[in-house]
């Protein structure tokens, strides 16, 4: 007679396999905030540089792209752009290009940086010694 061997599908894991995965989870989850505070703090700084009040805006989402437009002088109603796919490319880059104008970055150069490597080059705007000067952006609301 033919006996099917029945094997537990989670033979061979222990607990070490599952401490690891949740070790790594909290880990990541660690690194996300973290990476959130310093990303947050340096808007702050570009926020305060900006002559913001409300430079604890910078922590909130969403809210801290309204004061962004704000900044770089678009009007709120562009909010709507960053939920548009496609669309949202178009908006980063206009807001992007006017943020660096702003910190007096005329070149093209610095755009397309600010654009790609944002995670670095934002941190550069918020803790270097560039001011911001509201005149150097076209008016255009």
């Amino acid at each position: 007679m033919l006996t099917l061997l029945q094997t537990d599908p989670y033979e061979g894991m222990d607990s070490m396999t599952g401490a690891a995965a949740a070790g790594l989870g909290i880990g990541t989850m660690i690194f996300g905030l973290l990476a959130y505070i310093f990303y947050g703090y340096c808007m702050y700084k570009i926020f305060q540089k900006a002559g913001r009040q409300d430079a604890w805006a910078a922590f909130i989402p969403i809210y801290n792209i309204i004061v962004l437009l704000d900044i770089v002088k678009k009007p709120i109603w562009w909010i709507i752009l960053f939920l548009i796919p496609l669309v949202n490319i178009y908006a980063s880059w206009v807001v992007n290009d006017r943020l660096a104008k702003g910190f007096g970055k005329e070149t093209p150069v610095y755009t397309i940086l600010l654009f790609f490597f944002g995670f670095i080059f934002i941190p550069v705007l918020a803790l270097s010694s560039d001011k911001y000067d509201s005149n150097r952006i076209p008016n255009d609301q």
